[in-house]
């Protein structure tokens, strides 16, 4: 609840130097607290699908990526999502969230899209609208993130950006735009990036301009963590807080040599200061006097599990389903057999970087397929193909041997040094695996690590380690050097998020005989990545030769070939789509070994179904080939619940894609200009495609440029629209009144989608956008009538010399179905005369 305190009062108690405090974190998490003056700190955590605490270890439940909950259309869901978010966000003992991400999916490589929702600002918008409504309905704040076009993780802490203000206003600025107008979150998250020559977090264009006047909002502006770029610059445009802490550039030094120096007035530093005392309040902070309610709690809710394996199942959407293949019903697969290959093992749950969760549990499709189908189903299983991107760390757990540390018990032993020091500061024993990255932790600050096991494998041969670290790193076996990376990594922000590109060596082993394992590492000095600086962090790889070289491609086609249905399990783990890199390949990792999978298994099996696990489009070469293709995204913690629910019909699926799937990634809108160019040592980008993002752009080509299009999803029963009207209610809002019938035999939900353009084309405007949708559910041979509001704003473009958005006169065509490309309703208006909005 929110506090009643006098924040004028408060406010006026400070001295320059305590406000100046304010305007930067204490830490990593926290902000400044002054106890004396009676001011608390507040607490944040990551993210937006769980809540990863301070040093993402403590256990926390999974829910789905956003795009698989932009593919549900369900903004009833997105509310119920917020709200568990929120509630997970106590039990970590934080009040702030740093969710939702609504940047659009400018590109199928994007890195990061995985954590967004959509290519369509208006789907993103109302989504997140609804979700951050869930959080702040709990006494949490949301913050709306990153602000803004942040759509590629190459050079993202100094990629130049040239976007026309019409492509921002209607594309990159829209979804954040109806969010911030409809829920008013309490937080919005500056980008790293650069927008037209300024860097988002100095931009006062936008923080000023766009956000605080324009639109009327007077919430917190909070930078990226180590994205504040200038010190008078930031605050002058309109950035309150520096994160992480301690202070970087707002040193009460530094901020006091800017206002002597007449850069910055006291009263701006009032105005900062005052919006994060404004928060505390919001937050009941004053109540509390301290960051933490309380410490940090795994607890797995129930009902949380039961709402991620609902949401995971009705985001996926089935894309292809030939002969009705499926689902596999119990009476259908009774006494068959059936192949799983690929990814079923594995728990694709999430992304990589800091949207990922250390998750109370994953489950995966082979566990929950067994689960669904008992014994009446005889399964097999082949791994398929090599698809990782670094060897597997070496952890308590796994079958390349065991790993005792200095203590006797299995782990690895971790040891910090102060340099040039012999003995340690401390010690910590039992670790998890041999990979430790800093990435919300202070132990690491200007200290050397050691990593030290004993290793005993568990058959002999010439087996693979590699190694990488934040700062110059040694591997040595039994005290032999093995591999020496001198210097800084070339790549902290992979290295960052456990996806650096790493050396393979070999090293002979001998079954059950014992080899001690070291790794020393040394801070990173001068890193290129800020909130890096100073800090240790390592990974070490490791797989047994006789895994890393078998033939797997060959494995795969008997055991399908044996098989009366082949499931293939393709996608990305987190280290292949994560923050901090874009994606390596349209085609699915590695080196086209899932592609030569999913073929080899096709030929191998005329009733091979694919399920993908991936945040974005992917290239489907083998589309033709395979009889059933189920799009999963990344589910949350009970993804193979989720996907043996969809696969066995359990639930009937009735997602739809929330982004295009083209069949070539030169046929997406940004091509040619993804992730850009560099000049004079800088990456620049233009977005020369302007408002053409997504279908808007594939509706000016031919239909078979995309394998599916914006929209589609498909049902194991099957709808019927008819019957529409379009009724003009005001001069400001339109009514669509539209019958939609369940025209099959199961009950089921779809999308009802409806599109407006002006009937009059123009090369400048899109034909169409999306104004309106609707989930939907249905008995069989059901028929409802169902009404749609549309606001007229949502028919105008962006007049950049004239400051406004116009609608103009016309014939305007509401167009309804099931997909972008599919149209059963078309409906049209007259709009005598223009309309104008004013900004």
């Amino acid at each position: 609840m929110a506090s009643k305190v006098d924040i004028d009062a408060v406010l006026q108690s400070l001295t320059l130097q305590e406000k100046i405090t304010l305007l930067a974190g204490a830490n990593f998490w926290e902000t400044v607290a002054i106890p004396a003056k009676g001011v608390p700190s507040v607490k944040a955590t990551d993210g937006p699908n769980g809540t990863r605490g301070s040093d993402g270890n403590t256990h926390a439940a999974c829910f789905p990526a956003a795009s698989s909950i932009a593919a549900t259309f369900d903004t009833d869901l997105a509310r119920r999502i917020g709200t568990s978010l929120a509630q997970e966000a106590r039990t970590k003992g934080a009040s702030w969230l740093l969710a939702p991400t609504v940047c659009i999916h400018r590109h199928p490589l994007g890195g990061r899209n995985f954590e967004s929702y959509s290519e369509d600002p208006f789907l993103t918008g109302t989504l997140a609208s609804h979700m951050i409504q869930g959080v702040q309905s709990q006494g949490v704040a949301a913050t709306i993130k990153h602000f803004v076009a942040n759509e590629q993780e190459t050079d993202r802490m100094t990629i130049d950006e040239t976007i026309s203000e019409r492509a921002l206003r209607e594309i990159y600025l829209r979804a954040f735009e109806i969010a911030i107008k409809e829920a008013k979150p309490w937080a919005v998250m500056t980008g790293y990036n650069i927008v037209n020559g300024v860097h988002c977090d100095s931009n006062e264009w936008l923080l000023t301009k766009v956000l605080r006047s324009d639109w009327g909002w007077n919430g917190l502006v909070v930078s990226d963590w180590g994205g504040t770029n200038s010190v008078a610059g930031s605050l002058n445009a309109g950035l309150d807080l520096e994160m992480p802490g301690p202070a970087g550039l707002r040193t009460v030094s530094k901020v006091l040599a800017a206002i002597k120096g007449g850069e910055v007035s006291e009263e701006t530093i009032n105005e900062r200061a005052r919006t994060v005392l404004e928060l505390n309040a919001k937050l009941g902070a004053f109540e509390r006097q301290s960051a933490s309610s309380t410490a940090e709690r795994a607890i797995d809710l129930p009902e949380h599990r039961a709402l991620i394996r609902e949401a995971g199942a009705k985001g996926m959407v089935l894309l292809k389903n030939e002969k009705q293949i499926l689902p596999l019903s119990k009476d259908k697969v009774r006494g068959k057999r059936i192949a799983l290959i690929g990814f079923a093992r594995d728990a694709l749950a999430h992304g990589g970087g800091s949207a990922s969760v250390n998750a109370h549990y994953k489950i995966t499709p082979w566990d929950a397929l067994h689960t669904a189908l008992g014994k009446s189903v005889d399964f097999v299983y082949a791994k398929g193909a090599h698809r990782e991107r670094l060897l597997p760390s070496i952890g308590k757990d796994n079958k390349c041997g065991t790993i005792v540390g200095l203590d006797g018990q299995p782990g690895f032993t971790r040891l910090w040094y102060d340099p040039n020091e012999p003995t340690p500061v401390f010690t910590v024993h039992g670790c998890e695996n041999s990979t430790y990255m800093p990435l919300g932790s202070q132990e690491s600050l200007h200290k050397i690590l050691e990593i030290v096991g004993d290793f005993v494998p568990v058959e002999s041969g010439s087996h693979y380690l590699a190694c990488s670290g934040l700062g110059a790193t040694q591997l040595f076996v039994d005290d032999q050097p093995v591999y020496q990376q001198e210097g800084n990594c070339s790549d902290p922000m992979g290295a960052l998020f456990q996806a650096a590109s790493e050396e393979e060596v070999q090293y002979d082993f001998t079954a059950n005989k014992t080899y001690r394992i070291r790794i020393r590492t040394e801070p990173a000095a001068n890193i290129s990545l800020h909130i890096l600086e100073g800090r240790s962090g390592v990974r070490l790889g490791f797989a047994l030769e006789s895994d890393h070289d078998a033939d797997l491609l060959g494995e795969a086609s008997r055991v399908a070939a044996n098989a009366d249905v082949a499931i293939v399990f393709t996608g990305h783990d987190s280290q292949w789509e994560t923050e901090g890199l874009d994606q390596a390949s349209f085609h699915l990792p590695r080196n086209g070994s899932q592609d030569a999978l999913v073929a080899a298994v096709a030929s191998a099996n005329p009733n091979t179904v694919v399920v993908n696990s991936t945040g974005v489009a992917v290239a489907m070469p083998w589309l033709g080939q395979v009889a059933a293709i189920v799009q999963a995204w990344f589910p949350g913690q009970e993804c193979g619940n989720a996907i043996a629910d969809v696969l066995t019909g359990a639930v009937n699926p009735e997602g739809h894609l929330p982004v295009s799937f083209p069949k070539s990634i030169e046929d997406a809108p940004a091509h040619g200009n993804f992730p850009g160019n560099y000049v004079d040592g800088q990456l620049k980008v233009h977005y020369a495609e302007g408002v053409f993002v997504g279908y808007r752009h594939y509706d000016r080509l031919t239909r078979d440029k995309v394998n599916f299009p914006f929209g589609h999803g498909l049902s194991y029963t099957s709808f019927q629209l008819s019957d529409l009207q379009v009724s003009k209610q005001s001069d400001n809002t339109y009514t669509i009144k539209v019958s939609l019938s369940n025209t099959g035999g199961l009950v089921g939900g779809t999308v009802i989608q409806a599109y407006a353009g002006n009937s009059m084309r123009s090369h400048e405007n899109p034909i169409k956008s999306l104004v309106a949708y609707r989930k939907v559910r249905l008995q069989p041979g059901e028929k409802q009538t169902v009404e749609l509001p549309v606001s007229t704003r949502d028919l105008s473009y962006f007049d950049t010399e004239g400051q406004r958005w116009v609608v103009q006169h016309g014939t305007y065509q509401f167009s309804l179905g099931f997909s972008s490309a599919d149209i059963s309703q078309v409906a049209s208006v007259e709009i005598e005369k223009q309309i104008v909005y004013t900004l």
